[in-house]
């Protein structure tokens, strides 16, 4: 009769114990040393080993001649307890004997003496469902058992325990086996029964497992195929996992913000019979494992649940950030937790869809920090853009070129252009630095301006700067039209930009925002002109100057600034 994998390989000895070497050499020690307890407490996740720690144990303190701390599983002892022939060792399944009556009936057995072996050995598994009443009964003997009695408790809900038993027991935890220890196990395995399991299926299958090396083997056994190799492809088509690449392609289309072919897939998902709880559950888990792979590329391989190739999971990865990623997470936990109490389980799944393709319908602030990380991302690839994408400046009209220009080939900007006798440089505050940007063209040669003209500021001429730069920069122009925010003073060819924080400076100091002003300011002068960003308030000299051009309205800020979001989401 055939035996599944998970009964035939398990532990006979504690060294056979995947993962659990803090406790089974603890275990072993105590067994050796003869330095026992009269209750222990193993909890943990399903599948780590607690049951068969607690079988091992018993036989362990029974056995004959124990090797090490192990049994020797060849005694009469060992033999009697692995095959349920000794009566004294007793296994309990405390989901069905979890009354008061089964616990008092166990109290009144406990107190003789075993009858084959040294020691009474009870086990009792998931013991968190005994009841109150259960444990109350059970308190007593727990705390003062007889010489020959031993309990071994075994639970994954530990909190659903009360403290009065925990303070009674030598409490062990079973953490979950890393999958690099579940697919050596799993390769081990597979040579013994003769099946050629690959590693890439190897590691998809302990992914799979989710730290139980009990499903890791069920798995194995579901994907046995002896006249062939067990690979990533063959673990997907065996375990059903082939519909994973219909998630995948929805959540692409969520990326695309294609509205329309997320919604048909959807319905054509549902036409086939597929659950509305279980397709938005393999969502979640797919943006789950995008967020672990954005924020952790390097160790997160082994956080992953699995279930997708390394293409898919690439392709996917590029068309999210990370705040995305987070609101997308949110939002889809949000609404599973709603499909219990909704009365249309379909629409409810529809609506998440259509706020996950449009990120302006989700009004949470999860939302607004993804959009807002979208804006940042966009600025800071240097030409701030609503669309992220360069826009073409229109071309200022070149100042007439001297006979020296003609006759000179090389480019202005592959040579550094001699500066201008009546130009000093702008003079720099201490612990402070000046970003200059030369002119665009070369030096024209003009006669010096009369010293009275050229030692007035000109603040006039910042008005007309601003309004040519409407509609170029929208993420800027509120900055550059807020008079509190910049001020604009040309003195000696050099245009200088007073602004009040370092946050505008980094703003209006981008080299394509620079460059247009200078552009700008030498078609108003016909003169060549620099560009330099600081920090404080003009001169007063220039301050005083009266500023002609239309009066700032703060509504066009905020115009400008919503005609910048409504860019940006159309371009996701």
């Amino acid at each position: 009769m055939y035996q599944a994998l998970y009964r035939k390989w398990r532990p006979r000895t504690f060294d056979d114990v995947v993962g659990q070497s803090h406790i089974t050499d603890t275990l072993k020690r105590q067994v050796v040393t003869n330095r026992l307890s009269h209750a222990y407490l193993f909890t943990g996740t399903r599948g780590t080993g607690k049951t068969t720690c607690a079988k091992l144990l018993a036989r362990a303190v029974n056995c004959e001649h124990p090797v090490d701390g192990n049994p020797c599983n060849q005694c009469p002892s060992c033999l009697g307890i692995e095959n349920g022939s000794i009566l004294d060792v007793l296994e309990l399944d405390a989901a069905s004997n979890n009354g008061v009556d089964q616990v008092r009936a166990l109290r009144d057995e406990a107190v003789y003496t075993p009858a084959a072996v040294r020691k009474r050995v009870y086990i009792v598994d998931e013991v968190h469902m005994l009841s109150t009443a259960a444990f109350n009964a059970l308190l007593k003997i727990l705390e003062e058992p007889p010489a020959h009695l031993m309990f071994i408790l075994a639970t994954t809900e530990l909190h659903k325990v009360p403290a009065t038993i925990k303070s009674r027991c030598q409490q062990f935890a079973f953490k979950r086996i890393l999958p690099g220890d579940i697919a050596a196990r799993l390769a081990y395995v597979a040579r013994q029964e003769g099946l050629e399991l690959r590693g890439e299926g190897a590691n998809l299958l302990a992914r799979l497992a989710d730290g139980g090396l009990r499903d890791a083997l069920s798995l194995l056994d579901q994907c046995a195929v002896p006249d062939g190799p067990i690979g990533e492809q063959e673990v997907l088509d065996a375990l059903g996992l082939a519909g994973n690449l219909e998630t995948a392609r929805l959540l692409e289309q969520v990326g695309q913000g294609d509205t329309q072919s997320a919604l048909e897939t959807l319905a054509r998902l549902y036409g086939a019979g597929k659950e509305i709880g279980s397709l938005m559950g393999e969502l979640s888990a797919l943006v789950r494992d995008l967020l672990v792979r954005k924020t952790a590329p390097k160790g997160g391989a082994a956080l992953l649940t699995g279930g997708y190739d390394e293409a898919t999971m690439g392709r996917l990865s590029n068309l999210f950030q990370s705040p995305r990623l987070v609101q997308m997470l949110a939002l889809l936990q949000s609404a599973i937790a709603d499909l219990a109490r909704s009365g249309n389980r379909r629409t409810d799944a529809e609506l998440c869809l259509i706020r996950l393709c449009d990120p302006a319908l989700d009004e949470g602030m999860a939302a607004i920090h993804a959009r807002l990380s979208r804006v940042e991302e966009l600025l800071a690839g240097g030409i701030p853009t609503a669309c992220g994408v360069s826009q073409a400046k229109p071309k200022a009209p070149e100042p007439q070129a001297s006979p020296k220009q003609v006759e000179d080939d090389t480019p202005p900007w592959e040579e550094e252009a001699p500066p201008l006798p009546e130009e000093p440089p702008l003079p720099e505050e201490p612990g402070e630095r000046v970003d200059l940007m030369e002119p665009v063209s070369p030096p024209v040669r003009q006669s010096a301006p009369p010293p009275a003209a050229a030692a007035q500021p000109r603040a006039d001429l910042w008005p007309g700067l601003v309004a040519a730069m409407r509609g170029r920069f929208p993420a800027v122009y509120p900055f550059l039209s807020n008079p509190s925010a910049v001020q604009g003073v040309l003195d000696q060819g050099v245009l200088t930009l007073w602004v009040d924080t370092e946050f505008t400076k980094n703003m209006v100091g981008a080299p394509p925002v620079l460059q247009a002003l200078v552009e700008a300011a030498q078609v108003q002068t016909g003169q060549p002109v620099r560009c330099g960003v600081k920090v404080g308030k003009p001169p007063k000299a220039a301050a005083n100057q009266p500023q002609e051009g239309p009066e700032h309205d703060n509504l066009d800020d905020l115009l400008a600034m919503g005609r910048q979001f409504d860019n940006i989401i159309i371009q996701e």
